[in-house]
């Protein structure tokens, strides 16, 4: 987007020739603002590239910028209809992964769980003749 705008910017086309052939965007402001809206979105690439690259470099700084991308794209997308329906789409995705991977396992492996169980659990015990059974409490190692 932004080698597009530098483009149109050198040859000096004006934005109302754009306007004329192109409806880009749902609201009147951001049609009328072309220009202005090509310039942010290459400024959401670079934020996009930086929180990639620390990432890539595990630093949690990209985790941070790229989860805030993707929040940030979620709440405007609305306003850029209908091409904010495929940028939700990916960044919904986007925030999906990131938060799987932050938030999936621990280091060592093991799932990580809203509530962690205590020491005192419940086990379930099946009762005789096909009956419910009763629920007790248990260790964890308790076999049943």
């Amino acid at each position: 987007m932004v080698v597009g705008l530098i483009v149109l910017v050198a040859l000096d086309v004006p934005q109302s020739l754009i306007l004329e052939r192109a409806d880009v965007f749902a609201l009147n402001y951001l049609q009328e603002n072309l220009y202005l809206m090509m310039a942010m979105s290459g400024l959401f690439a670079a934020l996009r590239v930086v929180g990639a690259i620390g990432l890539l470099r595990n630093r949690l700084w990209g985790l941070g910028l790229s989860i805030i991308n993707c929040v940030v794209t979620l709440v405007l997308m609305v306003f850029m209809l209908p091409a904010g329906l495929a940028d939700g789409v990916l960044s919904g995705t986007a925030l999906v992964l990131l938060l799987f991977a932050w938030l999936g396992r621990s280091p060592d492996g093991q799932l990580r769980l809203l509530v962690q169980p205590s020491s005192g659990h419940l086990s379930v015990r099946p009762g005789s003749n096909g009956s419910m059974g009763s629920v007790t409490p248990g260790s964890p190692n308790e076999s049943g």
